[in-house]
């Protein structure tokens, strides 16, 4: 089973976040910041991961902290979980959500790069400060070294095109896992490695 567990304890969060790479899309989310729940649910879903996390973090302060930390702890995990060994490697989604339209896609191959054009028009959706979004899909590409492209190719309310990013991205990442019997467990690449 493609599955990893990990508890990260800082001074200014703690994070306990469950991922299978091979689940029914299962989101079990509660981080103390609802946008962020209600993205990583779509995603969950998009990608059919199952995801399990319990963050608690010093959101009097703001909300920076616990996002950025649920992204290298929710990274880390995908890492570890992912053996790139038969995998598919690449792949990519365009997704629309009303008037917004987002493409994504990834490369699993262990170099970490995210190249991020959403242009987003509000600095808010509630309570949620939207440059976070950025640095949440910063910290995962980090830790779970693979390659992210993020690009609005439509889109006016804020919300929508950050929501289609999030299901892009998860249908992207499962395409991106998705074993290639063709390739008999070997490492998707002429070099051999990644």
């Amino acid at each position: 089973m493609r599955e990893a567990r990990l508890e990260r304890i800082t001074g200014e969060t703690n994070i306990t976040l469950e991922l299978s790479l091979d689940g029914n899309g299962r989101a079990d989310i509660e981080t103390g910041c609802g946008f962020l729940d209600h993205m990583l649910r779509l995603l969950t879903f998009n990608s059919m991961f199952d995801l399990k996390i319990r963050a608690r973090g010093d959101v009097e302060v703001d909300y920076h902290h616990t996002v950025e930390d649920v992204g290298i702890v929710f990274g880390t995990c995908f890492r570890k979980a992912c053996n790139r060994g038969g995998i598919t490697r690449y792949g990519n989604a365009i997704i629309p959500m009303d008037e917004a339209l987002v493409m994504t896609a990834v490369d699993v191959s262990g170099r970490s790069c995210l190249g991020f054009s959403l242009d987003l028009a509000s600095n808010r959706v509630g309570d949620f400060d939207t440059e976070l979004v950025e640095e949440f899909f910063n910290a995962f590409v980090r830790t779970a070294e693979i390659t992210l492209h993020i690009n609005k190719l439509a889109g006016r309310n804020t919300h929508h095109i950050i929501e289609a990013a999030f299901k892009s991205v998860g249908r992207s990442l499962r395409a991106a896992v998705t074993p290639d019997p063709r390739l008999c467990g070997e490492i998707p690449s002429t070099k051999g490695v990644l």
